[in-house]
């Protein structure tokens, strides 16, 4: 029928002239409209179907719920979907004089769907994680004793009186421990709508507190907000339901308000509680203080010895000697959980009476309260069967407090440091580093954590560590200076410390996880003996002086990754001890010095770079084992002959893109006989099926690890 009225006008404006063709003209951009009008709400339909999918395999996986917003526009995207189709139909019924008429309001609802499906559009995700009805069960230890603490702390949860309740005593006394026991025994509890656990730590970052909690209610903040917007916002969340917020390892007064916490009081009904060192924090805050005291003779013996292993009581002259050891704990639990630890599986009383003999002497020699458990702890440490042992402990140290590492992270950073060393294969390292990582959590120096990751907007959680604050003080304090460690990780630094701040001539220095913005001509003093350098994430560092690294000849190990980082200076050519080079997630990166003098470089850390071309003089790196390219978006290609050079390559991760880089330079990757594991990502799976036929060819013992598509973050 349109083409024969077409035609009809078209004979007509021949005859009639321009108001006929001004008639034409607009039945023909009515038609043009209502065909544009049905292809967007086609492609309306199309976004609509395709954001239900993914946000049905993503609760098909579990703890995810559906974001408010996206809710709200698919109820939305149905509604103006099922109007506009019904309208529609109406519309291309109508006469062809009407045409005119209609056409506006034709391109009014074609711009109501352009608006739609822009708004469809959610760069922070579909999906949050789901939080549970109160929370997550934390894994913990059974109490021993503590019940009278624990009992009126829950006396002052379940009553009308008391809103603040402050939880204080020594570090490694159990104040921790008593409030993880009560968290999951509130899961139980009908009372509270959400239970929340923030760990604080030192030093308060406000912004991350009202970040942690938010997260825990289910919400997200603005990131681009003022802590007062957040604070604002926080509030209004919060005061929506009844809750208990435990605030865990409290070092610095602040306000409930500045945060975003309101005052909890009898008609709110709700609880937030402080653990703390300091009895001036929990009065500062106006808290009902709560003393957790140490343990009883009786209570701590029978910990030691549930925790050494109850045959220790079939030794015979033996039971005398632990009863003096307990006595030396001074009823703390950490103190005796770590001592017990490292006594496990002796049954030799000679050795039990030198350990009963090092313990007084340490016990004896000091005055102060947190020497008093380092002491205590030091004689765990003391007590490792190895230097190797020892060193990576320490290392561990150089993190911010409460950094949850993953077992992975942790063993590659032992690995470059050369504390794991000497060994057939990279595979027989790890087993190594896995077995260290399983020496330190028996003997109570590393906790066993939940390390959580996400690919693709889905949460997952993998075996993982952390250090407990008071033993990384043991660490930090206690036996770090005479390792030469200088830590200043996590304390919201905006420069470098002054000369005044440097320890003397240190062997590693960490300042990862601050605000630092450049690194001045001037410092540091001469770091001669300078092993390790961490200035990873300071993410708007931006420069580094050319001279930075002119007195470091013997750095083995420099990590800038997650900085802001744009070029290296030229002196890192002269780092020729250098072990590893590590610039994950410099994405501003794109420019990096020649690599060809330093022959001793094992790996080479470019994971999702900025760099544009493979570093100048890579192809001499003849000892590098670790070569990480994956997500180095800008990086089209590998050269050819350069592989082939690195004949020590024991790890190589890279992505393929236009079946370019790895599927070109596939049979050089097949010379690589000391090459066990291959990781590549593919931009689609013409190219994943590209290598795949291709690889199937040759003959290797290589593991593979391969994805599709643009996850930044592959499953390893």
């Amino acid at each position: 029928m349109a083409h024969i009225v077409g035609a009809i006008f078209s004979a007509l404006s021949c005859i009639c002239g321009t108001p006929t063709c001004n008639c034409i003209d607009q039945h023909r951009n009515f038609n043009d409209d209502v065909d544009e009008w049905r292809r967007k709400l086609d492609s309306l339909t199309s976004q609509k179907q395709d954001m239900e999918s993914r946000i049905q395999e993503a609760e098909a996986l579990g703890g995810q719920m559906v974001r408010q917003q996206v809710q709200e526009w698919l109820k939305q995207a149905e509604e103006i979907n099922v109007k506009l189709r019904a309208f529609l139909e109406k519309v291309q019924g109508v006469k062809w004089y009407k045409h005119a008429c209609l056409d506006r309001l034709v391109c009014r609802k074609i711009n109501m769907v352009k608006e739609m499906l822009e708004k469809g559009s959610f760069p922070e995700g579909l999906v949050i994680e789901r939080a549970p009805a109160h929370g997550n069960i934390i894994p913990t230890e059974n109490l021993v004793g503590e019940i009278s603490t624990k009992e009126e702390i829950w006396g002052y949860l379940m009553g009308d009186e008391v809103g603040m309740i402050g939880v204080c005593g020594i570090g490694g006394v159990g104040k921790t421990t008593i409030m993880k026991n009560l968290h999951n025994d509130l899961q139980r509890e009908t009372r509270f709508e959400k239970v929340i656990w923030v760990i604080v730590s030192h030093p308060l970052n406000v912004f991350e507190l009202q970040k942690k909690i938010a997260n825990a209610m289910g919400e997200r903040l603005r990131d681009d907000e003022e802590v007062m917007m957040r604070a604002a916002a926080l509030m209004e969340i919060m005061r929506r339901m009844r809750y208990v917020v435990i605030l865990d390892d409290v070092w610095q007064t602040f306000s409930l308000k500045e945060v975003g916490i309101p005052d909890p009081n009898v008609q709110n009904g709700c609880k937030v509680v402080v653990t703390s060192r300091s009895i001036e924090v929990c009065s500062y805050l106006c808290c009902k203080i709560v003393k957790v005291k140490p343990l009883s003779q009786e209570e701590s013996l029978k910990l030691f010895v549930d925790t050494v292993g109850d045959g220790v009581l079939q030794v015979p002259g033996l039971e005398e000697i632990l009863k003096l050891i307990v006595e030396e704990c001074a009823g703390l639990p950490l103190a005796i959980v770590v001592i017990a630890g490292s006594m496990r599986g002796v049954d030799d009383v000679n050795v039990w009476r030198n350990a009963l003999t090092e313990l007084q002497v340490r016990v004896s020699s000091v005055k102060d309260s947190n020497d008093e458990i380092f002491k205590r702890l030091r004689f765990s440490f003391d007590r490792l069967d190895s230097l190797q042992v020892k060193s990576c402990f320490l290392y561990c140290s150089l993190f911010q407090e409460d950094y949850v590492f993953s077992r992975r992270e942790l063993i590659e950073c032992w690995i470059d440091e050369g504390l794991i060393d000497g060994l057939p294969s990279r595979e027989v390292a790890c087993n190594r580093g896995h077995a260290i990582v399983d020496r330190l959590e028996k003997n109570f120096l590393l906790e066993k954590e939940t390390f959580q990751s996400s690919i693709g907007g889905y949460s997952f959680g993998s075996d993982g560590a952390k250090m407990h604050d008071v033993v990384r003080d043991m660490a930090i304090i206690g036996i770090g200076p005479e390792f030469g460690y200088m830590i200043t990780a996590g304390m919201n630094l905006v420069e470098l410390p002054d000369e005044h701040g440097w320890v003397k001539d240190p062997k590693k220095l960490s300042l990862m996880e601050n605000n630092i913005l450049k690194v001045p001509h001037n410092l540091p003093p001469k770091c001669l003996s300078l092993s390790t350098l961490i200035l990873s994430s300071n993410p708007n560092l931006s420069e580094i002086s050319e001279s930075f690294f002119g007195e470091m000849l013997a750095l083995k190990v420099l990590d800038l990754s997650n900085t802001a980082i744009e070029t290296l200076p030229n002196s890192i050519s002269k780092l020729e001890n250098l072990y590893a080079l590590r610039l994950q997630h410099c994405m501003k990166l794109k420019y990096l010095p020649s690599l060809a003098n330093l022959r001793g470089l094992k790996k080479l850390d470019l994971h999702e770079a900025g760099i544009e071309v493979v570093p100048q003089g890579m192809g001499m790196l003849i000892s590098l084992e670790y070569l990480d390219l994956l997500f180095c978006q800008n990086l089209k290609k590998i050269p050819i002959r350069i592989l082939p050079n690195l004949s020590s390559l024991q790890y190589l991760g890279v992505c393929c893109l236009q079946e370019t880089t790895i599927i070109r330079n596939l049979e050089e990757v097949a010379r690589l006989k000391k090459l066990e594991t291959l990781e590549c990502q593919f931009d689609g799976i013409q190219d994943f099926n590209h290598f795949v036929n291709k690889f199937k060819d040759f003959q290797s013992a290589i593991a593979y690890s391969l994805g599709v598509g643009t996850t930044r973050d592959m499953i390893r």
